[in-house]
């Protein structure tokens, strides 16, 4: 992992050195992804994370030992040229992949492979981060919805704690925040309201995210074109827009993460009220066209600044809703509300942690029974009305609702359409009497 750290920031940092601005190479970057994972392992196109969790469910936690150098080479390519994926979804499929080989070589049960597979998520999201603790509860909650796999949970500890320290000691640095909140004992009934009120903003950017994202993976797939023309294609208009307007919404975009969390951040002044759209586009075509790398940096992205924007509207303290957004839409977008949790505090402070349970929790519900993940098992229901069928990856999870319950909800439609008009006729009375 720290190599693969130490690779991708010599690659962006190389970048100043082209005699040309770095994203004119996207299109051909695209294509030389495309073409390495086709080539060498099919498993390694993607965000990484969601291969790791399908191999778990449905290969007894075998991965290839092969998908190590070549979602190493295909994420520093599509990064570099300014693909919009992360880190986290390669590092957790390195960690899952070399602990496969290595259980492999050791001839472990199927049961004791997939237990070191989870343990290689969590080792692969705490060294990406530098949060041993959250990458540790990541590795065995974001696998079945609902379900915390407690006998992987002292070995998920020690993996994430190890790849973290061992990374700190080969070099790699980490950004931890100073959002300057200062937590007061007096119970802020205005602050908890604004808070909530930011919490059911999170959880319907949360769904948005994932439905954007699986529409226009979807939509890329079905155009009847070679899939290296697609991605000529899609990288051309990412640069060209890039060019022509900004290149904010390329790459990591951990500067405009850092920006969000500043306590004077100011909206419209580095960070625009649109930014969490734009990002959220970009990292779906970015995937549709083939690019190799993780899902959930884009997230940050987009919990963060969309963070910004709910901040300005209806709080003070803007650093405080950008990162509660930071979290929120992670619970959110991969329903893991628990790690979640866990990194707000590794990351910003315990004097947040109260405001982001109240948040993370809210948007982790509003989003149901969705995932970017769709080879997540779902073993939680949500809400009361709610069936599913247990046990099934929510790919393929028949989901109903109670008849009872829709027709409630259409009688009280009903029954505030029927205000509605009895107000807007009282007003045309008594606007017509003042005349």
């Amino acid at each position: 992992m720290s190599i693969f750290l130490k690779l991708l920031h010599t690659a962006e940092a190389s970048r100043g050195e082209l005699p040309f601005e770095y994203y004119f190479l996207l299109p051909f970057a695209l294509i030389l992804t495309i073409w390495i994972v086709r080539t060498f392992d099919k498993t390694a196109t993607g965000h990484g994370t969601e291969k790791v969790i399908e191999a778990v469910h449905k290969k007894n936690g075998h991965i290839n030992i092969k998908v190590i150098p070549v979602k190493l080479v295909a994420t520093i390519i599509t990064i570099f040229a300014g693909g919009s994926v992360g880190k986290e979804g390669p590092g957790a499929q390195i960690g899952a992949g070399a602990a496969s080989f290595t259980a492999m070589i050791l001839n472990f049960s199927d049961r004791d492979k997939k237990k070191l597979v989870i343990c290689g998520i969590s080792a692969g999201f705490a060294s990406v981060f530098g949060t041993p603790i959250a990458g540790a509860i990541f590795g065995i909650e974001v696998l079945i919805i609902g379900v915390i796999m407690y006998d992987v949970l002292l070995p998920s500890f020690i993996a994430g704690f190890a790849a973290f320290t061992t990374a700190q000691f080969l070099g790699v640095e980490y950004t931890y925040y100073d959002i300057d909140f200062f937590r007061s004992l007096d119970l802020n009934l205005v602050l908890i309201g604004q808070v909530v009120l930011a919490a059911v903003f999170f959880g319907f950017v949360s769904d948005s995210f994932i439905t954007v994202v699986h529409k226009i993976e979807a939509f890329i797939t079905k155009l009847s074109y070679s899939r290296y023309v697609k991605a000529f294609a899609i990288g051309t208009a990412m640069a060209l827009f890039s060019y022509f307007i900004s290149d904010k919404y390329l790459g990591l975009g951990l500067d405009t993460i850092s920006e969000a969390f500043r306590a004077e951040v100011v909206l419209s002044d580095g960070i625009h009220w649109y930014d969490f759209i734009l990002k959220t586009i970009f990292t779906a075509l970015t995937l549709g066209a083939g690019g190799s790398g993780g899902i959930i940096t884009p997230i940050f992205f987009v919990g963060a600044t969309s963070g910004v924007l709910v901040g300005h509207i209806i709080g003070d303290n803007v650093a405080l809703f950008a990162a509660l957004g930071f979290v929120s839409v992670l619970a959110g977008t991969t329903n893991s509300p628990i790690a979640s949790i866990i990194m707000a505090v590794e990351l910003f402070g315990t004097q947040i942690s109260h405001y982001v349970a109240v948040s993370v929790v809210i948007a982790f519900l509003i989003t149901g029974h969705r995932s970017v993940f769709p080879s997540q098992k779902i073993m939680l229901k949500k809400a009361d009305n709610i069936d599913f069928g247990e046990g099934d990856d929510i790919e393929h999870t028949p989901i109903s609702v109670n008849m009872e319950d829709i027709e409630k909800i259409k009688h009280i439609r009903s029954k505030l359409r029927y205000k509605s008009l009895k107000w807007q006729i009282k007003h045309m009375q008594d606007k017509n009497k003042k005349s």
